[in-house]
């Protein structure tokens, strides 16, 4: 099979392929697990994490890739849960152990065992993959492979970050950065929230013209102010003066969702202008994101079909996969950017 592997870190990459193509064998599921054959696979910043050794990949090669749609190959041993031809998605979450106290109170996310697709454990990247079924999810047929592929992380983990914000509705929410992520946010958001006001800080004017025409009530970069203080903001840039510029445009008691399994270290110097006055007193609270749950997924599928949510997407041939993260690392970016595969 065509697959595209992460054979090397590279401490600054900037230009230059960062994946190596070739040609490996079909993997074979074991007990309990099933073989896809992919259609498509969004492409997620965090695999440039990977990629620069801030999420490094506990072995090399692996092949990347956790936001996967595809249909049953084959199954092996005991796996019953599917049938031969089912369109299946494949999130972030690879594994958890199912036993600790944090798989058994519902939060595998942040099990000491849990395992990530495409970086623990090799993903969608590729023509094939195999998945235990258990964390594999049926895909709402309104959606189509391309459309269906950045609902598995991108809008799954954002759905997490408007939980974990606590928003009410007819408060005011803002979004930092712009991408799959935020555009899938924005239109949950609206559904779920009908008189919230919308706030986007993005760096691209691009992405700012976008959201306005998803419905976002104001539009600037991430140092300007907002007409009004937030009650919430989701952050899903890769950087840290995102995360100060926000704490400053927060409402006393209001909350700051990261959204990121890493930030870059090129900005650490945006710390030093953190005041604790103006950043963070008056009970403002920050709360990270850590992975995502089955639970999650389910419900985010569910809810997207129910709305239903037309993610924006741009599709790239599986060889092309190194030019899809370039232009993501540009924040060359207008919604989700999605592999054609299969």
């Amino acid at each position: 099979m065509k697959a595209m592997l992460i054979t090397r870190i590279l401490d600054a990459w900037e230009s230059g392929e960062p994946l190596e193509s070739r040609d490996l064998p079909l993997p074979v599921p074991g007990e309990g697990e099933i073989l896809l054959r992919i259609a498509a696979c969004g492409v997620c910043h965090t695999e440039i994490d990977e990629i620069e050794g801030r999420t490094p990949p506990p072995r090399l090669p692996v092949i990347p890739g956790h936001q996967v749609i595809g249909r049953v190959a084959a199954r092996g041993p005991g796996a019953r849960r599917f049938k031969l031809g089912d369109r299946l998605g494949v999130s972030w979450i690879f594994s958890a152990c199912g036993k600790c106290r944090f798989c058994l109170e519902g939060r595998e996310n942040l099990c000491p065992e849990f395992r990530a697709t495409g970086r623990d454990a090799d993903g969608g990247y590729a023509e094939y993959m195999v998945v235990g079924e258990s964390f594999a999810f049926s895909i709402p047929s309104l959606f189509t492979d391309a459309e269906a592929a950045p609902l598995l992380c991108a809008g799954t983990v954002g759905y997490r970050s408007l939980k974990l914000a606590g928003l009410r509705d007819g408060q005011a929410l803002g979004l930092t950065g712009f991408g799959a992520s935020g555009h899938l946010v924005l239109q949950t958001a609206r559904h779920l929230f009908p008189r919230t006001r919308f706030y986007v800080f993005a760096r691209s004017p691009e992405e700012r013209v976008f959201a306005a025409e998803l419905g976002a009530a104001w539009t600037g970069e991430a140092s300007d102010t907002p007409p009004e203080d937030l009650d919430a903001m989701i952050d899903t840039t890769p950087v840290w003066k995102s995360v100060v510029e926000a704490l400053r445009c927060l409402a006393p008691g209001g909350r700051l969702v990261i959204n990121a399994v890493r930030k870059e270290d090129g900005d650490k110097d945006a710390l030093r202008a953190l005041d604790y006055a103006g950043h963070l007193w008056r009970e403002k609270e920050i709360k990270s994101v850590a992975n995502v749950t089955r639970a999650d997924a389910v419900e985010f599928l569910r809810l997207a079909a129910e709305i239903p949510l037309r993610p924006a997407v741009q599709e790239y041939p599986l060889a092309e996969a190194g030019q899809a993260l370039g232009e993501i690392k540009r924040r060359r970016i207008r919604g989700a950017k999605v592999l054609r595969i299969g």
